[in-house]
């Protein structure tokens, strides 16, 4: 289905009472200002959603690149690249005159990501290590920013989004592939989704099941400045 606005997105949710900064020290210094996700964040326990080649037997990347638009030319950010199915893929597509960003936050993956990404002589490939509260991506820079079946796994999701938010072009749009399940279960509830990502300034613009991808399609665009951090309040589902 496709969603044209957010105005009852907030209404499906009930915001926290104000951010308390009681017990910060074991947050990253920058992230500190932000609240904190006031829901369970899922650890990362694998670099792969499910094999390569099970993947392309249903088509899964080429079906998510046709509905967010990608094509030759574009300049795409890959956050939470892991082993890069969806890099190398995203590579092939956007061509020479394209480029992808690969993102992810451990150093051990990011290394065996470059390797892959010399022995395979992707040129229009680069990789950056972020960090939990930061993708460190440079501004104005990308058409398309994907998160697949990771996004659950953002430990400080108001900060990482508000750092985020800079590095879309003009009418760039954010694109989130994730499982409708508990946070808990490696999986976003929409509405949770929508709601955090409304609470950074994006609207929702498609959410529609893709159940060859594991779970659901929804695609973002930032319409709003974004907010002081303190004005922050997280979402959480009513039980």
């Amino acid at each position: 289905m496709k969603v044209p606005a957010m105005a009852g997105c907030l209404l499906l949710l009930a915001g926290c009472g104000p951010f308390s900064s009681d017990n910060n020290g074991d947050r990253p210094a920058a992230a500190r200002a932000f609240p904190r996700a006031d829901r369970p964040v899922a650890p990362i326990v694998s670099t792969r959603w499910s094999s390569e080649e099970a993947r392309d037997r249903v088509n899964e990347a080429e079906d998510i690149m046709d509905r967010a638009g990608i094509r030759a030319g574009m300049t795409v950010a890959d956050i939470g690249a892991g082993e890069g199915y969806y890099t190398v893929r995203l590579a092939k597509r956007v061509g020479d005159n394209g480029r992808v960003l690969a993102e992810d936050i451990m150093p051990e993956v990011i290394e065996a990501l470059s390797r892959r990404i010399t022995r395979e002589d992707w040129r229009n490939v680069s990789v950056r290590l972020g960090a939990p509260e930061n993708p460190r991506l440079p501004d104005n820079s990308f058409d398309r920013i994907l998160m697949v079946h990771m996004y659950h796994e953002i430990a400080e999701p108001y900060a990482f989004l508000w750092n985020l938010s800079p590095a879309l072009k003009p009418g760039g749009e954010l694109i989130v592939v994730d499982a409708d399940r508990p946070t808990d279960q490696h999986g976003t509830p929409p509405r949770l989704l929508a709601c955090e990502l409304s609470a950074m300034g994006f609207r929702l613009e498609e959410l529609v099941p893709k159940p060859t991808a594991g779970g659901y399609f929804a695609r973002f665009k930032r319409i709003a400045a974004r907010p002081e951090p303190s004005s922050i309040i997280p979402c959480a589902l009513r039980s």
